[in-house]
């Protein structure tokens, strides 16, 4: 039977639940799915441990909770997608043929940016709702991905900053966030693709009913601020958002499967060694509307 208990009941108890008793390879009933739902709208991360999944297997549990994201995404299009299957972001260091990336491939390079503390998707105008991270292959050591409670963010905001930001909207895009770590190397057809798109800084859960904030490396500027004056106002509220006591670190294993709210976290990988296979396939849902489209 499922079970869904905190991670760190003493420390967050509200935030980064762990879910047992259930097999995630088989088709899941209606109360099932209902009780997932429920604990991801009150610890916005569920981590669900030893899960040997299959490609298919992981889409169809995606496909429970929405429409699943296309990995446009990623750097790697068409032919050269490893992946043959176009809803599987590939989060990995490999190649098209299984190789590790050499160090200076731009590839690689364009990873690193899952380093950066963000929110999937936020650079496309219907940014996600739910991302499912399956770990396939590990590294010996490194490798951590770190969960940010966007709520709890906004909760210890003071007042007047709450009023000053509350309506703000930033714009968001990949070609800032890769742009921070110098990154540079764009073809026109992907400064096109990701071209900046508007999102609230405030967003309210539908569910909830919580405030929090809405934030990620791909967010650049704020209309009808200078771009420096927002782009420090974006760091300083990115500093607030992860400070220690508002991040969980997850050490992961191999067939861990990670599901988290987009809407209410941001999350970032850390280091790990470059020249060992690290191999980790996401499945995104899709959000049901541009956020500006969305209840304030």
């Amino acid at each position: 039977m499922l079970a869904i208990r905190p991670s760190s009941p003493l420390e967050r108890p509200d935030f980064f639940g762990v879910a047992t008793g259930i097999d995630l390879r088989q088709p899941l009933d209606a109360a099932s799915l209902a009780a997932i739902e429920a604990g991801m709208d009150r610890y916005a991360v569920l981590h669900f441990p030893e899960q040997d999944i299959s490609d298919g297997q992981q889409l169809a549990f995606g496909r429970c909770f929405g429409e699943l994201e296309l990995a446009t995404g990623d750097i790697a299009q068409g032919a050269e997608r490893r992946l043959a299957e176009p809803h599987l972001n590939d989060i990995s260091n490999l190649g098209k043929h299984g190789e590790v990336l050499a160090r200076d491939d731009r590839r690689r390079l364009f990873g690193l940016g899952n380093m950066l503390w963000h929110s999937d998707s936020s650079f496309k105008a219907t940014p996600a709702k739910y991302s499912i991270l399956s770990a396939r292959v590990l590294t010996s050591r490194g490798g951590n991905t770190e969960f940010a409670d966007m709520r709890a963010a906004w909760d210890t905001l003071d007042a007047a900053t709450q009023t000053e930001i509350r309506d703000l909207v930033a714009e968001h895009s990949q070609l800032y966030s890769r742009g921070s770590l110098g990154f540079d190397d764009w073809t026109e057809a992907e400064r096109e693709r990701w071209r900046p798109v508007p999102q609230r800084l405030v967003r309210r859960h539908p569910v909830t009913g919580r405030l929090s904030l809405y934030l990620a490396s791909h967010a650049g500027a704020i209309r009808g601020m200078p771009v420096p004056e927002a782009r420090m106002l974006l760091r300083d509220l990115t500093e607030h958002a992860t400070q220690r006591e508002r991040v969980h670190v997850h050490r992961g294993s191999r067939h861990d499967l990670v599901m988290w709210d987009n809407r209410v976290t941001m999350h970032r990988a850390r280091a790990y060694p470059a020249s060992e296979v690290r191999e980790l396939r996401r499945t995104t849902v899709a959000d049901v509307a541009p956020t500006l489209a969305q209840a304030a």
